[in-house]
């Protein structure tokens, strides 16, 4: 008992010694005392009791002792707030102190101490802190506002210290320029649509000066702020280029990465054809290559961002392959990153060197880094087809050392090649034929199962395979039985006479053995195709497949861009944008894809006004993506009727001839298309609501681009200069194609028509009407915000006439829940006039028939997003009031469309 009590902290005897000790009047005993203290807090013991006691040592000259105190307040005055403001006295006495350390170090433990009740004692030491003469005390107080700013942002703003804080970044010394511009962008973090960080060519060249001279983590914070900077024109983008460039031979790898990620962002706007881009790319390279001499994790980190930067532009490292050979030393995730550069970078020129280093890492004896060669060897023969032939070899002698996972990766790779170059290396099948009895993984078994009834009619004993899988169904994966299911339906559509047996059987084990709805659902579909009709049951289960892409793990270009701007981030190792695992992230401006020269331009990121979430918003890019059926019936399609194959309201009407060629009979003479209607331009902002710039606008669509017409009137007493745009996200990825072309400054009482021409590759959000548009635009003035809608016409393409077969087919296959009937009053136009008029709009008339004096016009539209809209348009001579049905498959389009009908018309 008397060694276990002799262990245990005894709080009441040591707090009472040291109490003592503290009050001492000798100043060695006091700094000790105040040593034991925060050795205790250290190794979290309560010493909380002593809090009066530590705090009366804040009145020293020792500069040692006075940290180890404001350690301690630090620590505890969030727990004592009333005991601390003791302590406010001595803060602001400090704060005026002869020595710049104790200045610095007192308005630095004030910004730390998280208390409200301080914070509006530490203002007035602020204030005079940010004017120091002293640099180290104004850089100290630059990040003081900046956490004083995350306690009371009011308070900050209602003091002036943000404006002091943009002062700061014309100071003469480096290091308060750039703890100015950490602050500023820790701020503007939390409150992305203040424009803090007002950038322009002075603030910008203020900041290259100062990064050649403060320290590294300064030096990456000024980085980051260029970053965030859009040049005027390709001029400045290669002045800045050309200054940031030195700091890519840095010794920190976070100053390299982020001069990288500067450079790959104004590299956008340099002219591909200069000198200077191509001495650029060169210059690249190296700095790259140097990252991957550090230790493991740091490899990784370079690896992750390399990654980003070879899938925009892999010419910069086309020519360091060997860098990104596998050592046998290396961790395993820095071996997967590096086989996955290699096949990003693998081209006609190096393939021969990649497939050596590949067949030599299947030999290898990390399971996982193998599996991955295996299919890296894959890769290399879909993205390079002159080196198809030489992977499948390699290959097949990787399948011959009959190593269990080698030969299963092997096949799984293998049947991606079949896909990729169908009709072509079949002659390998019998070598895979061999290895049936070795597949145990349900991913290998299923590829197996797919070459097996994919090419069933070379393979004499398909039948005795296939049911050798089918004994123990019931034990299979999901994935095994479905392809199981598929490849014995098209050896029966292949042989129908011999496994018609088999087939039963299976369609029996799916159906009505199986609980697996997406199983049952399957064989549900094969049954009742091959019952009702063979053909069609051909056509669909034997159709002819789309070849698989080279690039398959591409990440998509928009959330490329992004992630180029984040190099050197979280984010980049991720590979997920900063919004995916942090609330409240900050979106980067991208700098835009078309080159401008010598054009005002925005100095700042705007922030679009935020939309709604829409948990409906994916519906329109998920219609998109479905493809225009094709016709399944054959030749038996052309026996039905009119009235099975159009819409229900033509039931009753009989077909005039009983044939085709009466209903596409177009002898009522079309003609030539008018120009699209373009409606005249409406007020979107007002100028009371825009300090005095007032915008009216419209769209139009002209030769297949999209074009915004905009009139910008000043009605302020000042000039409006450095205008720029951004939209927010909406329903069918609306974005300004490149940047709005003010090229004068906009006088009081002037007028400016500007044309902006519009892309549709911007973010995706269903909206609120469909049609709803949100705008930021921006001057020297201010950011200002408004909504439009635009008419839908300004999306139908000009290549959206359907082929008469193709219509008959998916009118049919959209089902009638999806159709909807309008009246268009009041027309007085005859059927070829309002044909002509629609198809100035690329509303084309696909049909036309008469039926007792009614014109039918059947119309098809095609969206940008690839949506289909079909129209039926009935016109009874002498009635001004049109009948128009819609089909879509995205029925949320047809009452738009309906008021783009209307507004044609009618104008």
């Amino acid at each position: 008992l008397k060694v276990i009590n002799c262990c245990v902290w005894d709080p009441s005897g040591e707090i009472f010694e040291l109490k003592a000790e503290l009050n001492s009047d000798k100043k060695e005993k006091k700094k000790e005392a105040v040593k034991k203290v925060i050795a205790s807090m250290t190794v979290g013991k309560d010493v909380s009791a002593l809090f009066p006691d530590v705090v009366n040592c804040m009145q020293t000259d020792n500069l040692e002792l006075k940290k180890l105190v404001y350690l301690y307040l630090m620590n505890y005055a969030k727990s004592q707030p009333d005991m601390a403001i003791m302590a406010v006295n001595t803060f602001v006495k400090d704060c005026e102190d002869p020595n710049p350390l104790i200045r610095a170090l007192a308005v630095r433990t004030m910004g730390c101490i998280r208390v409200d009740k301080i914070t509006e004692y530490l203002c007035e030491p602020l204030r005079k802190c940010l004017k120091d003469e002293d640099p180290y005390v104004r850089k100290t107080a630059a990040v003081c506002v900046a956490k004083l700013h995350d306690i009371n942002a009011q308070l900050v703003e209602d003091q002036g210290f943000l404006d002091t804080l943009k002062d700061l970044i014309s100071d003469s010394n480096p290091m308060v320029v750039a703890n100015a511009v950490a602050a500023l962008s820790e701020i503007a973090e939390s409150h992305p649509n203040s424009n803090l960080l007002d950038l322009n060519p002075q603030t910008i060249n203020k900041l290259l000066t100062a990064l050649n001279e403060c320290t590294e983590w300064g030096q990456i914070f000024i980085l980051d702020c260029l970053a965030n900077y859009m040049p005027r024109d390709d001029r400045e983008s290669q002045s800045i280029c050309e200054r940031v460039t030195p700091r890519l031979s840095h010794a920190n790898s976070a100053v390299v990465l982020s001069a990288v990620k500067v450079l790959m962002k104004f590299m956008e706007m340099l002219p591909k054809d200069l000198d200077y881009y191509g001495t650029l790319l060169k210059k690249l390279a190296p700095p790259l290559v140097t990252l991957l001499s550090a230790e493991p994790e740091l490899q990784y980190v370079a690896l992750r961002n390399i990654n980003l930067i070879v899938q925009k532009r892999p010419e910069i490292l086309k020519h360091e392959m060997k860098v990104f050979f596998v050592k046998y030393n290396d961790p395993i995730y820095v071996k997967l990153e590096k086989l996955d550069i290699m096949i990003r970078l693998a081209s006609q020129a190096n393939i021969a060197q990649v497939l050596a280093e590949l067949k030599e890492y299947a030999t290898e004896v990390d399971v996982d880094f193998v599996r991955k060669a295996v299919r890296a060897i894959g890769r290399c023969a879909i993205k390079v087809e002159q080196s198809a032939e030489r992977c499948v070899s390699t290959l097949l002698d990787l399948i011959q050392t009959k190593v269990n996972y080698v030969v299963q990766e092997a096949i799984v790779v293998i049947k991606d090649i079949f896909r990729k170059y169908p009709n072509k290396y079949e002659s390998v099948i019998a070598t895979l034929c061999e290895n049936l009895d070795s597949l145990d993984e349900p991913e290998a078994r299923a590829a197996m199962i797919w070459i097996v009834g994919e090419y069933a009619e070379r393979i004499d004993n398909a039948d005795e395979l296939l049911e050798s899988f089918l004994e123990g169904f019931h034990d299979e994966s999901t994935q095994v039985q479905l392809q199981l299911l598929t490849a014995i339906v098209k050896l029966f559509l292949k042989k129908p006479t011999e496994t018609q047996e088999l087939v039963q059987q299976v369609l029996s084990l799916a159906t009505q053995d199986s609980d697996n709805p997406d199983l049952r659902d399957r064989g549900y579909i094969y049954w009742r195709l091959l019952s009702t009709d063979p053909v069609a049951a051909k056509e669909v289960v034997l159709a002819e497949k789309p070849l698989i892409s080279e690039e398959t793990d591409l990440i998509e270009p928009t959330l490329l861009e992004e992630l180029i701007c984040h190099i050197g981030t979280l984010a980049s190792v991720y590979h997920k944008p900063p919004s995916a695992f942090v609330e409240g992230s900050r979106v980067h401006l991208r700098i835009p894809h078309t080159r401008v020269s010598t054009r005002p331009h925005p100095h700042s990121p705007l922030k679009c006004c935020p939309a709604p979430h829409s948990a409906l918003g994916p519906a329109i890019v998920q219609v998109s993506t479905r493809k225009v059926p094709v016709i399944l019936l054959g030749s038996r399609l052309w026996t039905l009727s009119i009235t099975s194959a159009m819409p229900a309201s033509l039931g009753g009407a009989p077909a005039v001839g009983g044939g085709l060629g009466d209903l596409f009979d177009l002898g009522g003479g079309v003609g030539m298309p008018t120009g699209s209607y373009v409606a005249p331009k409406t007020a979107w902002l007002l100028a009371m609501k825009a300090k005095g710039l007032e915008i009216s606008g419209t769209f139009a669509r002209r030769g297949g681009i999209i074009q915004m017409d905009l009139s910008l009137t000043n009605k302020a007493m000042s000039v409006m200069t450095d205008f720029a745009i951004q939209f927010n996200r909406n329903s069918f990825g609306l974005a300004p194609a490149g940047p709005m072309q003010v090229l004068t400054p906009l006088s009081p009482n002037q007028t400016i028509d500007v044309s902006l021409p519009l892309s549709m590759s911007g973010p995706v959000m269903k909206m609120e009407p469909l049609n709803n548009l949100q705008v930021a635009v921006k001057n020297n003035i201010d950011v200002f915000y408004f909504s439009c809608q635009y008419p839908l016409s300004l999306l139908f393409v000009e290549d959206g006439k359907m082929d008469r077969q193709v219509f008959l087919a998916t009118w049919k296959d959209i089902p009638n829940d999806n159709e909807a009937q309008f009246q268009i009053k009041d027309i007085h136009l005859n059927s070829d006039v309002a044909s002509n008029k629609l198809q100035g709009s690329n509303i084309f008339t696909i049909a036309k028939r008469t039926v007792e004096g009614q014109d039918m016009l059947y119309q098809s539209v095609k969206l940008t997003n690839g949506i289909w809209v079909l129209a039926e348009m009935r016109i009874q001579t002498g009635n001004p009031n049109y009948t128009l049905s819609i089909k879509c498959r995205a029925p949320e389009v047809c009452q738009f469309v309906y008021q783009c009908y209307e507004l044609v018309l009618k104008n």
